[in-house]
């Protein structure tokens, strides 16, 4: 039989429980910072969403996104992509109306992106982009592509390249490559540009280097937008940015290196992999575009200073304030417009030469 003592006792037990279950999770006040003996960072910051950028962007940023988020198959990963890019394909229509058919260049599937008319001045020119998608699946041969065709009012042919961990590299590297040859037979170098987000941003620094190798001509121009060229380590900004910048989990462990499914058994010091690595002479004027919290921050400056290093003065770097990765395929935002007429313009540019 419980005492009156027992009893007591256990409802007190009982109401700390409930009370602490119904505590707000501990959230800092301050910032904070310890260097440990190994020169790691331990690190707490409280940042405010900033009032820089536009009503829509801080509403993003204000989102709310889980840090354990469940793992998910490649698989999934695939379809989920490919669900979103078929939505996008309707939902752009508004904003920039564009026709989108599939098609092989070289045996290698491609989605063609054309305007509803193409003046008879730019019929000779040609976009070529490499999608985005952590080299595994598909998250853009449509969000890269349906504003800059219709910006441009030029036809824009996205590769649909194998991908890992099926199919790593040189894979991709030589998908691109087999269709850029094929068109070569159709377009002129100077008429044609080559671009990329994430994955296809680092996939069009590759091919270029690639196509130099192979003493192929060279486009036009380069888009790396959120790219790197060094799979040797992790930059400073994959350690302190996810894909929705502060907010969600690290896609990089501590002390690991980058996309292994995608490099496989490659040398990580290979100059097609890793281009920082190779001779960049020559190169074609490159747009680098990044954002302050985008975890490929670091990757692209150390990318656009080795072409820099290497003699290429015609490039441009910018740098959105505040915004994740590839924070263009949100495309109503007002940044996202600005970001895709900075490409569009810069190709336009470059084309016109």
């Amino acid at each position: 039989m419980f005492s009156f003592k027992s009893l007591l006792v256990a409802s007190v037990m009982f109401a700390f429980v409930a009370a602490s279950a119904q505590k707000k999770p501990c959230i800092p006040e301050a910032a904070s910072s310890y260097i440990d003996t190994n020169g790691t960072a331990h690190v707490t910051r409280v940042v405010p969403v900033p009032k820089t950028v536009s009503l829509e962007a801080q509403r993003w940023l204000a989102e709310r996104v889980s840090d354990h988020e469940p793992p998910v198959t490649d698989q999934q990963n695939k379809q989920r992509a490919e669900a979103w890019q078929k939505q996008l394909a309707i939902d752009m229509q508004s904003m920039y109306p564009t026709k989108i058919t599939e098609d092989k260049i070289g045996d290698v599937p491609v989605r063609i992106i054309t305007a509803p008319s193409i003046p008879t001045e730019k019929q000779s020119r040609v976009l070529i982009n490499i999608h985005g998608g952590g080299f595994v699946a598909d998250w853009g041969s449509v969000a890269e592509t349906v504003p800059i065709a219709s910006l441009m009012q030029t036809k824009v042919v996205a590769i649909r390249y194998r991908l890992a961990p099926e199919h790593p590299f040189p894979a991709a590297v030589d998908d691109v490559v087999a269709v850029y040859k094929e068109l070569l037979k159709t377009y002129k170098p100077q008429n044609m540009v080559l671009y990329g987000t994430s994955a296809g941003a680092v996939l069009t620094a590759e091919v270029a280097v690639k196509l130099k190798q192979l003493g192929l001509p060279l486009p036009a121009a380069l888009g790396i937008f959120s790219g790197f060229g060094d799979f040797t380590r992790l930059s400073d900004s994959r350690s302190i940015f996810g894909l929705r910048g502060l907010q969600g989990p690290l896609n990089d462990a501590p002390g690991s290196l980058p996309d292994p499914k995608y490099v496989a058994s490659a040398d990580r010091r290979d100059p097609v992999l890793s281009p920082i690595f190779a001779d960049l002479k020559g190169m074609p004027p490159t747009l680098f575009l990044t954002s302050e919290r985008d975890l490929l921050l670091s990757g692209t400056t150390i990318l656009h200073r080795a072409f820099l290093k290497a003699g290429n003065t015609n490039t441009e770097l910018v740098v959105f304030e505040g915004l994740p990765h590839a924070f263009w395929n949100q495309f109503k935002m007002p940044e996202s417009i600005e970001a895709h007429q900075l490409m569009a313009k810069f190709f336009d540019k470059e084309l016109s030469h």
